[in-house]
């Protein structure tokens, strides 16, 4: 499958089935009505990538400036913790909002949530590379999928 083509369905099935089980969830968590976790559920994977855009620009910008090239366990483990916490800074009061929830209450929705996202995505990947076959990148050198 051509890159940009596995890339889009690779994003638009992830993102429209994460928005699906946090809205879920976070309904089901919350007692809040389900248009309310609807919107918390699709507002989160909006920022998530936002963010994602400028953070990954930002971090790369800084580490390019950096001495020691490479991308260790520290570096990669500093670029997570980094884009977790600035995404839950703009996360919390969204679920605390719309959710009508105390802040507290949203911080643990969020640590839930990066929990679900761990495995979720280590799960969804699986399947997604069952049925649509590794990457070029991940295959043998000659190797088609």
């Amino acid at each position: 499958m051509h890159v940009i083509r596995r890339r889009l369905i690779y994003a638009t099935l992830f993102e429209g089935l994460a928005i699906v089980f946090t809205s879920v969830g976070l309904a089901q968590l919350s007692g809040s009505a389900p248009a309310n976790a609807t919107v918390a559920g699709f507002g989160s994977s909006v920022i998530a990538l936002a963010w994602n855009l400028v953070y990954t620009t930002l971090y790369e910008r800084w580490e390019a400036r950096q001495p020691i090239k490479g991308r260790g366990f520290r570096r990669r483990a500093v670029h997570a913790v980094g884009f977790e916490l600035g995404l839950m800074l703009m996360t919390v009061p969204l679920f605390a909002f719309v959710l009508g929830i105390s802040w507290w209450e949203a911080v643990v929705y969020d640590i839930g949530l990066i929990v679900f996202f761990l495995v979720y995505t280590y799960v969804f990947n699986l399947g997604f590379d069952k049925v649509f076959g590794l990457p070029a990148s991940a295959l043998p050198h000659g190797e088609a999928s």
